[in-house]
């Protein structure tokens, strides 16, 4: 693989040879050949037929910097094994990135600006219950309603499960933020048993934020289930009432469809996590910016 420092060097020698007329605008225009031939215009996603796979697809047939571009598709492992050993090399690395995820709190990333707006904007994580359950469970609705987390709490906390259980990380979360669980849990009445079910989509970020919950629920008295799902079986759960609720509704782009097919049949408590985010990213030590930074494959 090419190495990127050894470019920006070979680079700069170049441009020290051309005649004074040459100007920042070549010296830009060749900087930016120089890195997307390095990339070998290759974007490393994850697997085939995955919505980011999809957008990544759109993105090289909207932008002209992408033109004749290709995904090197596998799975998310190897991206991220990949991603792992361009960084330990500092070479170049464009890859599908998604928040929250650990790789955001295990290395310096940044994501590539998208003025066309292909991946759309930020989203947030929505909490979604089933209707009828504020008279029925008002305090597990309060606590379920006040619970919000930070982004980057998120991420550090996928990066300690990769070693441990959710559950633990969850655990160790709560005890380590005992004034925020009070904010939940205050002047909420404990019960004795009662059952409450999330229906819970098996992916990290909501798997850690449903054991938040969870662990904070049990404090109180409730007994709790997390029942993994795909996303339309989330929504028609918690519509039908056979979930109570679930934490991971990405708004306003990625569930909007669902979203919108059931909207009337549960109750929105807004979101529980602000910052989440798709689109392509790239090592911080890369100088570009923007998807507009590359050049097409020639």
């Amino acid at each position: 693989m090419v190495n990127f420092k050894k470019i920006g060097i070979i680079a700069g020698l170049s441009f020290t040879l051309l005649a004074a007329g040459c100007g920042t605008a070549a010296e830009g225009e060749e900087k930016q050949e120089n890195v997307s031939a390095a990339l070998k215009y290759t974007i490393t996603g994850t697997e085939p037929g995955a919505g980011q796979t999809e957008k990544n697809e759109e993105a090289m047939a909207t932008y002209d910097s992408l033109q004749g571009w290709k995904q090197d598709l596998s799975s998310a492992g190897a991206m991220l094994t990949e991603l792992s050993e361009a960084i330990a090399n500092e070479e170049p690395i464009i890859f599908s990135a998604w928040s929250p995820h650990y790789k955001f709190a295990n290395w310096d990333l940044k994501y590539l600006e998208d003025p066309l707006n292909i991946y759309g904007e930020e989203e947030e994580i929505r909490t979604i219950v089933r209707n009828g359950l504020k008279d029925e469970m008002p305090e597990a609705y309060t606590i379920i309603d006040r619970i919000e987390l930070e982004l980057e709490d998120v991420e550090e906390a996928l990066l300690e499960a990769l070693d441990s259980e959710y559950e633990t990380v969850a655990q160790t979360w709560i005890d380590e933020n005992q004034e925020t669980v009070a904010e939940w849990t205050e002047n909420v009445a404990t019960v004795d048993g009662t059952s409450i079910e999330f229906a819970l989509l098996p992916w990290d970020d909501a798997t850690f934020t449903a054991n938040v919950a969870k662990g904070v629920l049990e404090e109180q008295g409730f007994d709790v289930t997390l029942t993994p799902v795909d996303p339309a079986i989330m929504f028609e759960a918690v519509a039908t009432g056979s979930a109570d609720a679930s934490m991971a509704v990405w708004m306003p782009s990625t569930h909007e469809p669902l979203y919108s097919k059931y909207e009337d049949d549960f109750e929105d408590l807004g979101p529980n996590l602000d910052g989440a985010k798709v689109g392509l990213a790239v090592p911080a030590y890369m100088d570009i910016d923007s998807l507009e930074d590359l050049e097409p494959k020639k």
